[in-house]
């Protein structure tokens, strides 16, 4: 059949009537010669896609994130007798060590940002848990402080933390633990770097002391950046 002048064969024959298609995805191509790129199949370069591996295998950051969701249902569990929100407590920890606060020292001791800490202040203050003070002799800043009830919760949550830390560190010995805490310290710092994140660091001479009771050290870890808010 002559169309054009050109020759073109008949479709029945089993032949493309345009000389211009392409074969289909992985078949080859009649310009080129080279196989054509399916969803599964190889790259541009003809090298064979690297299969997605799971995202457990090798990421810590996986494995962190696991933990981290486990230890925080185990806190959640136990904290809702206390009338509180997993991520508030620690607010109640930062007061309870340091006795009063102003929101900037709290919002860089959890890592959040001020409004954040702000927000969950206004909670535990309806709460009865905390209290706002003018500092004296400057009015223009307000520190923070529990009350009494709000000390008293400190104690359970304390507990709270004791009896979970116990199951997460279950059957590490305290060379593991303190190498455990430093490692975290450092990704955290590093990520905060990353983030812009500002922060009080822990010390860092307390992990390098074989001697330091580890029952004598407190701990604040960092959070998210509205980790600390309740849910609305």
């Amino acid at each position: 059949m002559s169309v054009g002048g050109a020759s073109v064969m008949s479709a029945r024959q089993g032949e493309p009537a345009d000389a211009s298609v392409t074969s289909p995805p992985g078949g080859h191509s009649p310009e080129t010669g080279k196989r054509g790129v399916g969803k599964d199949g190889p790259g541009k370069d003809g090298k064979q896609a690297k299969p997605m591996r799971a995202p457990a295998s090798k990421s810590v950051g996986w494995a962190l994130v696991q933990a981290a969701r486990l230890h925080r249902a185990r806190v959640g569990d136990r904290l809702a007798a206390l009338d509180l929100f997993a991520g508030q407590e620690q607010v109640v920890q930062a007061l309870a060590v340091a006795g009063s606060m102003t929101m900037g020292d709290l919002a860089a001791t959890l890592r959040v940002r001020p409004p954040t800490a702000s927000k969950t202040i206004s909670r535990l203050a309806a709460l009865g848990f905390v209290e706002r003070r003018a500092e004296a002799g400057d009015g223009r800043i307000v520190r923070v402080r529990l009350t009494e009830t709000g000390m008293a919760k400190a104690a359970a949550i304390e507990r709270i933390w004791d009896e979970v830390e116990a199951e997460l560190l279950d059957d590490f010995d305290g060379k593991e633990k303190r190498r455990l805490r430093k490692l975290l310290r450092k990704a955290a710092g590093n990520l905060a770097e990353a983030a812009g994140v500002t922060g009080h660091e822990a010390d860092p001479e307390t992990d390098g002391d074989p001697d330091v009771d580890d029952e004598a050290e407190t701990l604040i870890g960092p959070v998210t950046s509205d980790a600390v808010a309740r849910p609305a």
